[in-house]
């Protein structure tokens, strides 16, 4: 099979390709079309963002008229917007007396018309202390509630007046037993002790997927049953990363069979996880606290930093304040670690490099919960043994508040940014009070609507805008080989679940496009490489059928100097506009000096293809193929498996290289050996399952001077479905030099064939 690609005006000395297809692997190959970047000021990222939500209705027909099925019917649509203003006095009192003519909204500047204004009025007395539930009092129910709501989901929402909504999401993904118990009994506690005639709670919690236990109620005696029912020790983050089946539902929508690769190694999740329980939220008006239990958030596998942002973009679109708590308590960092994991090896005990890495993962883990925390205007609570403060803090920092709608005059589906600023009347403004509210939104966009100029437009801006766009699922992969001293190539591969390809019919056959963008920032955030490639794709009937059930691969490459860089990449298919961003630092050692042994990124993979079945009909450039080392003497290439996830029946491959290893010296320039001893091992749960025979290296790259490349291989039946830990043991023997490179990997169960109408697996 193979793509034409339309002649570029200006071809850039950087190329991508993508692999044809193979069992269980992404589908290709991709030619493409590489234009010039052309990065301008443009609009913010299309992405519906408001502070309370939008509501879109038509406007009814005129009465008396009648429409014809031959006449065009037109409609207009209101975008209504929602602030909630805090209104504070010099004491830090709320100013509960104000009216509608109090307020003054602006957009952009211009004045608008409130539709609505209601005062949230919330109480902060704590009820009397639980007892049972025969004597436990019941407060009210809020105003305007139907009990028939909770058993008809169907019904329009009831409006919680004068309620503080806190939401808890219990992350078991994350937690050991013990720190779900710690959890759970925190949460029981501040229900029994702290909850007041204002509060109404909600449950949700996240293991494999996220789900919604307990919806709003003030029945004390109904949370507290509903927390006694969790079941400790379900969900742990092992349990979670080792099932090796397809995820169950998950509500975000986000998750399907296919994207199997994408869930389980995918650190994402939590960050997903959150943006639908914001985006759930989203459906009530008030302010909304969600008080997030976990044991902290893990960056590691995959790691899109523009999923954090998305997730905080819709929680302040959907008026959700975080309120992380770490589980885990007042922890000591044990320098030899403690019974929990096992014992570091070698000299790292002594150097002190193994507390090092343990205390900046934990770090790391609880800079995401304070970040998730600041950036929505919660508070994290880190740290401490007493959960409770973390939930209590909630109930001091929502206090009355007032609800302010307008429909906004600005009917432009541009998807800019959106400035409000509210105002008071003059005898309020006298007395310098302090207002709290939201300042602005993204407007709404329209992909359909955009012509050819506006939506390359949208694509570059997509790729400056601070408000990423995460509609279309993605995985990079970033590594690094040396070329020289100050040259190094840089292979990027991007992997898109083919389900996310909107084919249309044209002909015969059916068709899409595919636009990527991505720029390289340097240390000083200045542009260092950048690339631009559409990818217009023509496919069979039987070819598109196997695109939606695979992946599909992009890679491209760059050549860079040692440093630390910043990744951004945008992808955009054309068929609905669904755009992804991944956002990523990396960086680039400086692999010419130092006393360890040097060596590259290490590439697993589970595919070798040809480099003219990828790029059959397109152009060579026979300087830039030669630099990449991923493709060998014979021309076939090594394909990156980005998400690391692996079958029965497939062969997993690592290539990696060794620099200026150990040779003796009087050699001759022709005839340079040296002794280089690979292998690999695997762990689980910190223990040893297997460890391949070692293979012996001994001959130099002639066309690369000082470069050793290592290939490993190994039948990945000959591990159990699970996650593991695959490290790569390199030792030169004649420098007394070692390596050991790691990743986590996963290991899928093999699948059955699919049944035949006689009940009978396919192919008997």
């Amino acid at each position: 099979m193979n793509f034409l690609r339309r002649n570029a005006k200006a071809p850039t000395p950087d190329v991508g390709r993508a692999p044809s297809p193979a069992a269980d692997a992404p589908v290709g190959p991709f030619s493409k079309t590489r234009r010039p970047s052309r990065f301008r000021i443009a609009v913010c990222a299309a992405l519906l963002a408001v502070s309370g939500g939008f509501a879109q209705a038509p406007q009814p027909p005129l009465p008396g008229t009648q429409s014809r099925p031959s006449r065009a019917t037109f409609s207009t649509t209101a975008n209504v917007v929602i602030v909630n203003v805090s209104v504070l006095d010099k004491d830090g009192k709320p100013i509960l007396d104000l009216t509608k003519n109090d307020f003054q909204l602006y957009e952009d500047g211009k004045l608008q018309t409130l539709q609505s204004m209601e005062l949230e009025k919330l109480d902060t007395k704590p009820l009397p202390v639980f007892q049972s539930a025969e004597t436990e009092p019941k407060p009210p129910e809020p105003k305007g509630y139907n009990p028939d709501l909770e058993k008809n989901k169907t019904q329009t929402l009831a409006k919680f007046q004068d309620r503080r909504l806190v939401a808890f999401l219990f992350d078991f993904s994350s937690m050991q037993p013990s720190e779900q118990v710690r959890a759970r009994d925190a949460a029981a506690t501040f229900v029994k002790k702290q909850l007041t005639t204002s509060d109404m709670v909600s449950i949700m919690v996240f293991g494999s997927d996220l789900k919604t236990v307990l919806d709003f109620t003030s029945d004390r005696d109904l949370i507290l049953t509903t927390l006694q029912k969790f079941r400790i020790g379900d969900s742990s983050e092992l349990a979670a990363m080792g099932d090796t089946g397809a995820d169950s539902q998950d509500v975000s929508g986000q998750f399907v069979v296919d994207d199997t690769e994408f869930n389980i190694f995918n650190t994402d999740r939590k960050l997903i996880a959150l943006e639908d329980a914001a985006r759930k939220l989203s459906v009530y008006p008030e302010k909304k606290a969600l008080i997030y239990l976990s044991s902290g958030v893990q960056k590691t596998g995959v790691d899109n930093q523009s999923q954090l942002r998305v997730t905080v973009n819709t929680a302040v679109k959907s008026n959700v304040a975080f309120y992380p708590i770490d589980a885990r308590g007042l922890s000591a960092l044990v320098p030899g670690g403690d019974a929990t994991q096992a014992a570091p090896v070698g000299t790292n005990l002594y150097s002190g490099a193994a507390h090092n890495t343990v205390r900046a993962n934990f770090d790391n883990q609880q800079e995401t919960l304070y970040t998730l925390a600041d950036d929505t205007g919660g508070k994290a609570l880190l740290d401490s043994n007493d959960l409770t403060l973390g939930m209590t803090q909630v109930q001091k920092d929502m206090g009355s508040y007032y609800i302010l709608s307008y429909a906004s005059t600005n009917t432009a589906m541009d998807g800019r940014y959106r400035k409000i600023d509210v105002k008071l009347s003059p005898r309020i403004a006298a007395l310098k009070p302090k207002l709290d509210y939201r300042r602005g939104y993204y407007g709404p966009s329209t992909f359909a609507r955009l012509a050819g100029a506006d939506k390359e437009a949208q694509l570059q801006s997509a790729v400056q805008s601070d408000n990423p766009i995460t509609d279309l699922p993605m995985a990079v992969e970033v590594d690094y080989f040396r070329l020289d001293r100050l040259k190094y190539f840089v292979p990027v591969s991007v992997r898109i679940p083919g389900r996310a390809l909107v084919l249309k019919n044209k002909g015969s056959k059916q068709a899409t496009e595919l636009d990527f963008i991505g720029e390289i920032f340097d240390a000083r955030d200045r542009v260092a490489a950048q690339v631009r490639d559409t990818i217009p794709l023509k496919l069979s009937a039987e070819v598109a059928g196997a695109v939606a059930r695979k992946q599909i691969q992009y890679d491209t490459g760059f050549t860079l100097p040692p440093g630390k860089y910043r990744l951004k990449f945008v992808a955009r298919e054309n068929g609905e506009g669904k755009t992804g961003t991944f956002e990523t630092p990396f960086v680039i050692p400086d692999l010419s000096s130092g006393g360890a042994l040097r060596v590259s990124s290490a590439i697993f993979s589970n595919q070798r293809e040809p480099v003219k079945q990828q790029i059959a009909t397109a152009e060579k450039d026979k300087k830039l193929l030669k630099q990449n080392p991923l493709i060998d003497s014979a021309g076939d290439k090594i394909v990156p498996n980005i998400t690391r996830v692996f079958r029965p029946g497939q062969n997993l491959l690592v290539y990696l290289e060794v620099y200026d290893p150990t040779v003796p010296e009087n050699m001759p320039e022709n005839f340079r050996m040296t002794a280089i001893t690979a292998n690999l091992a695997f762990y689980s749960q910190d223990a040893k399952v297997l460890e391949t025979q070692p293979i012996h290296a001994n001959r130099l790259n002639q066309d690369r001077p000082n470069v050793l490349p290592l290939n490993l291989q190994l039948p990945v039946n000959q591990l159990k479905p699970g996650r593991y830990t695959c490290q790569v043991n390199v030792i030169d023997e004649l420098g007394k030099k070692f390596a050991f490179p790691r990743t986590s990997l996963v290991v899928l169960a093999d699948r059955p064939a699919p049944a035949t109408p006689t009940g009978k697996p396919s192919g008997l």
